[in-house]
């Protein structure tokens, strides 16, 4: 599912774990995590390597556009978790400061209007809160004492105010059935989205304001009081769906105003507008029937941009980019024409440029759009992803990753495009490890169409030898297949353990254009495993690739590419692994949270016996290939799942096992869709490369 992979970059609360309270004696476990002190025992990457990597993320330029404020997440190993501490630089590189260094963390850090305080969230007394300290890191005051914490939040332009969001607890209408039982466990439901992603739903996620006086905050006032909805959309909507007005008199806010079984089948989200004065909300997207989100105002309070999906239910619609005129009210597709994706969007200071960031060809690039002409141009080329953009005095900021490179900083030239790194986090560590060779080609699919393959070859490659090959199936099934430097499905870490990958930007894959990606819908057993296929058999005849000693790999739809490969593979593949994969289709319908994706991706329902898309889809679905199943397969799922349900991954290793074929099953009882913890993911690449090297080496 698009929306599992595609927007992994803002899930910053998967350290949130961590985080240890201020104030409390620290043990052992609640020591300090900074940069490890590792010792490479070779130049190739290792599962303690990988996890070693500063994690950085969410730069914000300052007031005065001379500096970038980010944070950087270490993991360890020992500790079993993570640590997020805030940094300041120049835009030329010079004067990087670590301005935090704390045991609970700092995150959603920002800068006051002013530019004299740097704001931040940290645990206090068990909850979260809001801080503030100066530049340079001293002096910190807390702001904030609100009852059971904050999530989120963000300064009025006047300063005179701040929003934020915080988790409301949901009433309980069987509680009097409940009376003198404090033990019971039991949990009584009567609608749909009971669960989501990896909780269950107990709260939601509400808008609130408070006045500000520069050292505390008061008045506070629930703009979504008595409503049972969420914002910002949860499992990964953060603050970028939340926005104030420059005169600081309105909140733009990203909400679904649907509950229960409405919810689970539509993605029909809106922007609100909440004016301070009235009290008044008015919907800006009414009868705008997909997601919409993110509205982001220009400097000159003229424009208001936003993301937009066209189609209720659609979860990998285009995401577009649309204008409102506040003054008149007139709404502009403003990216109409451009067949790919508008993210990460960001208003030049004359409020007459827009930059985003999109996906093409297995790259992300910085595009500007200009308000008067409409017209949209390419800032930067080349094979990376830039995933963030943000401006500052003539220059962007970005946030750039490749296959070969975690996310570091970068500044950004918008005439031309150069980009500049300023931070160099994992220097250090890249100095040490020799990364392999990541090659692109263009191959004919079965249908003669032109398809992008990416292959990561081995350190130190030579083409005179023939290497084991792992097919690499993308989950999704929607989204891109692009440079980014995952800390799981990692090409560089296989590609050091003596494997050569192949990665095909099959039919479903974002970057090619919106019916390249529409392919797969409906037909998850057709055109793209065609593509697979394709990809490997071409592969397959390079002198260096070992024909016999061939895997498929993949999670999520990729697992699910893998369960219906291995009843349909002809003998190609001698290992399978399979993440998180859907094995039956018919149990997926009613297991999964967002039924509006079954429904799109899958047709509809697998009871209506006239919709012969749900028919042809549901009898592919891979457990009614089981019988054919021969190759030796590893399974691995985590309880925490509520996407994909961990009995899809039981069932599928019970399948194995009851018709003899090799297999082993790897279950994480504290993990979701991913997984998140420093040791059960070294874990996760020890049992990985076991198995591969068991059946595709000795």
């Amino acid at each position: 599912m698009k929306s599992i992979f595609y927007f992994m970059t803002i899930a910053i609360a998967a350290v949130l774990f961590s985080c240890q309270p201020a104030g409390e004696e620290k043990t052992k476990d609640q020591e300090i995590i900074g940069k490890p002190d590792i010792e490479l025992t070779s130049n190739l990457m290792t599962p303690e390597a990988l996890w070693s990597f500063g994690r950085v993320s969410d730069p914000q330029v300052s007031p005065d556009g001379q500096k970038v404020l980010y944070g950087v997440t270490y993991y360890s190993i020992e500790q079993n978790k993570g640590n997020r501490e805030l940094y300041t630089i120049n835009l030329d590189g010079s004067d990087n400061r670590k301005i935090t260094e704390t045991a609970q963390g700092e995150y959603n850090a920002i800068w006051r209007p002013d530019g004299e305080k740097i704001a931040f969230m940290t645990y206090e007394g068990g909850s979260m809160q809001m801080w503030e300290m100066n530049p340079d890191g001293s002096e910190r005051v807390k702001i904030s004492d609100v009852p059971g914490g904050i999530t989120g939040f963000k300064y009025a332009p006047d300063q005179t105010k701040v929003l934020y969001t915080k988790e409301v607890i949901i009433e309980n209408k069987f509680e009097y059935l409940y009376e003198g039982l404090p033990k019971a466990t039991g949990r009584l439901m009567d609608d749909l989205m009971y669960r989501h992603w990896d909780e269950w739903v107990d709260t939601y996620s509400h808008v609130f304001y408070a006045d500000y006086d520069g050292s505390s905050l008061s008045n506070h006032i629930d703009i979504m009081e008595g409503e049972p909805y969420q914002s910002p959309l949860k499992p990964f909507g953060g603050m970028e769906q939340i926005n104030w007005s420059p005169d600081g008199k309105t909140i733009a806010y990203t909400c679904k105003k649907l509950y229960g079984k409405e919810a689970t089948l539509s993605t029909n989200s809106d922007i609100y507008l909440y004016d301070l004065e009235s009290g008044k909300t008015t919907n800006m997207t009414e009868g705008m029937m997909g997601f919409d989100v993110a509205p982001s105002w220009s400097p000159d309070g003229k424009y208001i941009a936003w993301e937009s999906m066209e189609r209720e239910g659609y979860e990998s619609d285009q995401n577009r980019m649309f204008l409102l005129n506040t003054e008149s009210g007139e709404k502009t597709y403003a990216s109409k024409g451009f067949d790919q994706n508008v993210g990460s969007i960001s208003w030049n200071e004359d409020s007459k440029d827009i930059y985003f960031t999109s996906d093409w060809h297995g790259a992300f690039q910085i595009y500007r759009y200009n308000l008067e002409s409409g017209i949209i141009e390419q800032i930067t080329d080349g094979l990376h992803d830039y995933r963030s953009v943000s401006v500052a005095d003539g220059q962007l900021v970005a946030t750039k990753q490749t296959m070969a490179m975690p996310t570091e900083l970068f500044a950004v030239k918008p005439e031309n495009g150069e980009g500049a790194q300023i931070t160099f986090t994992n220097q250090w560590l890249l100095d040490q490890l020799q990364m392999g060779k990541v090659e692109e080609r263009w191959i004919k699919t079965h249908d003669n169409k032109d398809m992008q393959v990416f292959v990561i070859y081995p350190p130190n490659f030579d083409p005179e030898q023939k290497y084991p090959t792992l097919l690499y199936c993308k989950g999704g099934p929607q989204g891109p297949l692009s440079q980014s430097f995952h800390f799981r499905w990692n090409y560089q870490i296989m590609a050091a353990n003596g494997y050569i990958i192949v990665a095909p930007a099959r039919r479903g894959v974002s970057g090619f254009g919106q019916a390249w990606q529409e392919q797969i819908s409906g037909d998850y057993h057709g055109k793209s495993m065609q593509d697979y296929l394709t990809a490997i058999d071409y592969m397959a005849k390079e002198p260096f690739v070992d024909e016999d000693r061939l895997g498929a790999i993949g999670a999520s739809a990729g697992g699910y590419a893998v369960f219906y490969l291995a009843g349909n593979h002809d003998g190609r593949f001698k290992a399978f692994i399979a993440h998180d994969g859907i094995f039956n289709e018919e149990a997926q319908y009613l297991e999964t949270e967002e039924l509006w994706f079954e429904n799109w991706d899958k047709g509809g329902p697998f009871w209506e016996e006239d919709n012969e898309v749900a028919q042809e889809a549901y009898a592919h679905s891979p457990h009614k290939f089981v019988q054919n199943w021969d190759t030796p397969i590893l399974v691995i799922h985590g309880q925490k799942d509520y996407r994909v349900v961990f009995t899809q991954g039981m069932t599928a290793f019970n399948a194995a096992v009851l018709r003899d074929v090799p297999a082993e099953f790897l279950y994480f009882p504290d993990e979701n869709h991913w997984v998140l913890k420093p040791q059960n993911g070294i874990l996760w690449q020890r049992t990985f490369f076991d198995w591969l090297d068991k059946w595709l080496k000795e």
